[in-house]
């Protein structure tokens, strides 16, 4: 077997254990996955200084997101259907985020609950929660979650209706599975993934059924579901929200400047730079290339993390020099997660960490919380967004230069 030494190596691994439909569904964009791709690629355009006769020794990856001490300012982003992925998968990622010191978000579309990670865990989490119409559902997964200990709530904004993914509809993608032929086929080709499921009670979204008002089977729950999302947020339903969680809050989906500046004014303790990884607005700008402009926007005023795109350690280093506090993975430890269980998401976490530290010594730094914007150059465009830059935006970070 070929040794891992980076995340792509759990790739395909994770392809050949889990359902087609299930790593379709990690691994889609939307409509011809532009923004998926820019994702990504937009970090080749910032480069590292490489600095040389400098003392390395003793360095640190320690740092806090919203105070919380951690390990390396990387967290676990909330991925829907972990437990699609790996049996019982979001048990096992916050197991595996806790004992490595870094934070774990359940998704509200998880199939584990609330409740079954915080006894799992022993340990405080984060939830990521969607707005739904449903007030009494809505007001009591919030009652649910500071009842099991979540120590900070990621509010989505981002999902108000979902972004067309062509795979996802020709997949007929549901959780469980519908048992058609195609289906059939391809699990029967997965047997160590049907049998764990076989093994597991935790077979459809946890938070929701049994949970929600008339909620008792599939069917009820995907009517349930499609109807839920709910267009009509706004930012005074974030604003009561707010008042709602008495918590830490982070606002997830930030990717303009203006809205960015929204944000600041609904007593949010931090936002994630984010387009949902593609998965929603194709076309839209990466999100490394708005951090700065976003962090323009708001100064110091709040804290200001990233996901979307993050595929190493070296594309973490490059969101906190541009300024980011903190960051998120998903895809990554979502591959570890399928191709290994826990083991796998604390590997895809020391990949992730190893190529910190390195890149942090070969950059001459000691400290990450030294790291920042002189240790890169960058493409004399990356910071150009047209008439994006608005008058409070236009002086670019000098430091990139």
């Amino acid at each position: 077997m070929t040794k891992i030494t980076e995340i792509s190596d759990l790739k395909p691994m994770y392809r050949a254990r889990v359902p087609r439909m299930f790593h379709d569904y990690v691994e889609v964009g939307s409509w011809t996955w532009q923004t998926f791709q820019e994702n990504s690629a937009d970090f080749r355009r910032l480069y590292f200084r490489q600095r040389v006769a400098v003392d390395i020794s003793e360095r640190s990856l320690a740092s806090t997101m919203i105070g919380q001490p951690v390990t390396m300012p990387v967290a676990l982003a909330p991925v829907g259907l972990l437990g699609m992925q790996y049996p019982d998968g979001e048990i096992y990622a916050a197991r595996a985020a806790r004992d490595f010191g870094v934070p774990f978000t359940l998704s509200t579309m998880s199939m584990c609950s609330i409740e079954d990670v915080a006894e799992a865990t022993a340990a405080p989490f984060w939830f990521q929660l969607y707005t739904l119409r449903d007030e009494e559902f809505l007001r009591n997964i919030l009652a649910r979650a500071k009842a099991a200990g979540v120590s900070a709530l990621v509010l989505t904004l981002d999902l108000q209706i979902q972004g067309q993914r062509h795979l996802d509809l020709k997949n007929q993608m549901t959780a469980p599975p519908r048992l058609s032929l195609r289906n059939l086929l391809n699990i029967a080709s997965r047997p160590a993934w049907a049998l764990g499921m076989l093994g597991t009670h935790r077979r459809s979204f946890g938070n929701i059924v049994g949970h929600a008002r008339g909620v008792e089977s599939l069917g009820d729950l995907m009517d349930w579901t499609s109807r839920q999302f709910d267009t009509r947020l706004d930012w005074a339903r974030v604003a009561e929200i707010r008042r709602l969680w008495d918590g830490p809050l982070i606002l997830k989906g930030i990717n303009d400047p203006e809205d960015a500046r929204r944000a600041l004014c609904v007593g949010a303790d931090a936002m994630i730079v984010s387009n949902h990884g593609g998965r929603q607005l194709d076309g839209a700008v990466s999100t490394i290339r708005m951090l700065p402009h976003i962090l323009d926007a708001v100064g110091n005023k709040i804290e200001v993390h990233l996901d979307s795109g993050i595929r190493s350690g070296q594309d973490v280093l490059k969101a906190l020099g541009l300024g980011a506090k903190g960051t998120y993975i998903g895809r990554a430890y979502t591959y570890g997660l399928g191709a290994l269980g826990a083991a796998g998401v604390t590997q895809a976490l020391e990949i992730i960490r190893r190529e910190m530290d390195l890149t942090l010594a070969l950059c001459g730094e000691r400290d990450i919380l030294n790291f920042s914007a002189t240790n890169l150059l960058s493409d004399p465009d990356f910071m150009a967004l047209g008439a994006l830059r608005a008058p409070c935006l236009a002086t670019s970070r000098s430091a990139l230069r």
